[in-house]
């Protein structure tokens, strides 16, 4: 019985966890005060500076050590865009049991926080966008919505929400909570090791190289990509599907992010999984996911119809819309 309670809270939760909420009202007065989280400022700086030298050790890379850092950057893209986000944040198709482990494995690599935890503050974002207890609220400037608002605390309307969102789904999804109680170890595998071993163990790259180029290089591109879907798709773009709210269709946000980009219509139809309407193009997580569903890994691919986009356009778009 309690399993079946489980399933169905989890059901009745996939339609509102990830729709914004109307009815919030921040609260009148002052903002509370921001307290910076020094130990993450600290990090960041180290980590991008890290980046940038890695970016002068390109030429010094072998081919095969810049095809393997492609490669690396596309899968732990692949474990935000398709695993974090598409399947777990918004519930958008069902993956097997491979599937989502592989998906897993790719999201350490990315680390930007577990499964649980990534998807928990992903749908406070939906919920709450451009309020108070969105995390990254966009309102309040391009720096806080991109990097900012991970070097302070959050505000404490984020973390009221997120204790409150219905999340049972998250719990009973044995390869989510896996993750969680062995995230730390995961990383350290997947996002460290792995990215830095391959290179030098098969075909003699430096271990200097190695590190700065497919790891930490790497690493903080796919931080970056992620973050401009959070930045500058709520800041620059046109507004075809919801003119009324923020997110925008931003075409180098769409490229960066492997199809992350078309964000008004992900935030007007949060549970497409396409997260557009034009399918393949520039969207490479949707590629993905269809050439699951054909392998028979993923299934149950949600969709909204043509007559539903074309109408939401009519209603609410801001006359920017392109068919076809």
């Amino acid at each position: 019985m309690p399993d079946m309670d489980i399933k169905a809270s989890a059901r009745r939760a996939e339609t509102v966890e990830d729709v914004f909420d109307h009815t919030y009202k921040e609260k009148e007065g002052p903002k509370p005060p921001i307290v910076v989280v020094w130990r993450n400022v600290i990090l960041m700086t180290l980590l991008h500076t890290g980046a940038l030298y890695g970016l002068l050790l390109i030429p010094s890379a072998s081919v095969l050590t810049l095809i393997w850092t492609f490669a690396c950057f596309v899968y732990s893209a692949l474990g935000i865009t398709a695993g974090a986000h598409r399947l777990w944040s918004h519930r958008s198709y069902k993956a097997s049991l491979p599937l989502r482990i592989f998906l897993a494995f790719a999201n350490s690599m990315a680390f930007q926080n577990d499964i649980y935890e990534w998807s928990r503050d992903h749908r406070v974002h939906h919920k709450y966008s451009e309020t108070d207890a969105d995390p990254h609220n966009a309102v309040r400037g391009f720096f806080f919505a991109h990097i900012g608002w991970l070097l302070v605390r959050k505000h404490p309307d984020v973390i009221e929400k997120g204790r409150k969102l219905e999340i049972s789904d998250l719990k009973a999804d044995k390869v989510v909570m896996f993750q969680r109680r062995h995230y730390k170890p995961s990383v350290l595998l997947m996002c460290f090791f792995v990215p830095m071993f391959v290179p030098w163990f098969f075909w003699g790259e430096s271990l200097w190289v190695a590190y700065f180029v497919p790891t930490v290089l790497r690493y903080t591109l796919v931080l970056n990509a992620t973050w401009l879907v959070n930045s500058a798709a709520h800041m620059w773009g046109n507004r075809p599907y919801d003119s009324n709210i923020n997110p925008r269709e931003n075409r180098f946000v769409t490229f960066s992010a492997i199809g992350e980009g078309f964000h008004n219509y992900h935030h007007t139809f949060p549970f497409d999984y396409s997260t557009s309407e034009y399918g393949w193009r520039l969207n490479l997580t949707t590629c993905f996911i269809d050439l699951m569903c054909f392998l028979g890994l993923a299934s149950d691919p949600k969709r909204v119809s043509r007559e539903a986009v074309l109408a939401r356009v009519q209603r609410t778009g801001d006359g920017s819309h392109r068919s076809g």
